[in-house]
């Protein structure tokens, strides 16, 4: 169960209950929110105190750990900014509560870590050999970010998110088999039909960044900044691109970029 203080929950509380309801949800848009987040918010174990949105929200946080209640949170605080119901003094109190949740420190003049602040971190010299992974996969992963360096010199955008986030799944591949038992235990790891734990090789970017996330691998800015990466198999195939009206620019290759090196200085533990 979570540290949630009671202080705290009111905070939330006044940020998200519309008198039982929770912001603008209905049934269908808070079950199909909270599978976003890898939680199915219809199991009967939230619904101990009644089954209104609202309620299920409160035993949500009071059955799951810091880290899982910590990440929802901060997804529903964001949703809540996009509807334009928050203030900056409810923000900064939810903004503490999360971090500490998350297990973060952060100074309490400086905001909340957003995409400017992120782009701006600058990483000293990767230290591949720190990844403890064989010399071929090392010798591989070398070569591919020269060959990101080239596609950004040569303003190829979509060579760049093709190139990083193959990388970081293979490397967050590597991670979960050495951390399987850790990894396949997570509470954002994906399910098949039957609530079974998929096999490592059918996990999708975005499930192995939110699990190596979940399991203290990756900070949160990785996962937060990383919606360039988490469908680049899409995008290899050009009608798909097509479809969703996909144009990267210079811009998303940086993030794409900066994603990655973070995500590197994190595994190799070149940053905490």
């Amino acid at each position: 169960m979570s540290t949630l203080k009671a202080h705290e929950k009111v905070v939330f509380e006044k940020l998200f209950d519309r008198g039982g309801y929770v912001l603008d949800f209905t049934d269908p848009t808070f079950s199909a929110f909270f599978r976003e987040n890898h939680i199915n918010i219809d199991d009967p174990k939230y619904k101990f105190n009644g089954a209104s949105k609202m309620k299920r929200l409160r035993a949500f946080w009071e059955v799951e750990p810091d880290v899982v209640v910590s990440s929802v949170l901060e997804a529903l605080l964001q949703y809540a900014e996009a509807l334009g119901e928050v203030g900056d003094g409810d923000k900064q109190k939810a903004v503490e509560t999360i971090d500490r949740l998350a297990g973060r420190s952060r100074s309490k003049s400086s905001p909340a870590s957003s995409e400017a602040d992120f782009l701006a971190t600058e990483f000293a010299q990767l230290n591949l050999a720190r990844l403890s992974i064989d010399t071929p996969f090392q010798q591989v992963i070398e070569q591919r970010i020269g060959e990101i360096h080239k596609a950004l010199s040569a303003d190829a955008p979509l060579a760049v998110i093709f190139l990083c986030g193959s990388t970081l799944e293979g490397l967050l591949l590597d991670a979960a088999t050495k951390n399987s038992q850790q990894f396949n235990q997570a509470n954002s790891a994906p399910k098949d039909k039957t609530s079974t734990t998929k096999q490592f090789h059918e996990w999708t970017l975005d499930s192995l960044i939110n699990v190596a996330h979940e399991v203290g691998l990756l900070s949160l800015d990785i996962k937060k900044h990383s919606h360039s990466l988490k469908d680049f198999r899409n995008y290899i195939h050009p009608r798909q691109q097509a479809v969703q009206d996909f144009r990267p620019d210079a811009h998303t290759a940086k993030i794409s970029w900066q994603v990655l090196q973070a995500a590197i200085a994190n595994l190799s533990g070149q940053r905490k």
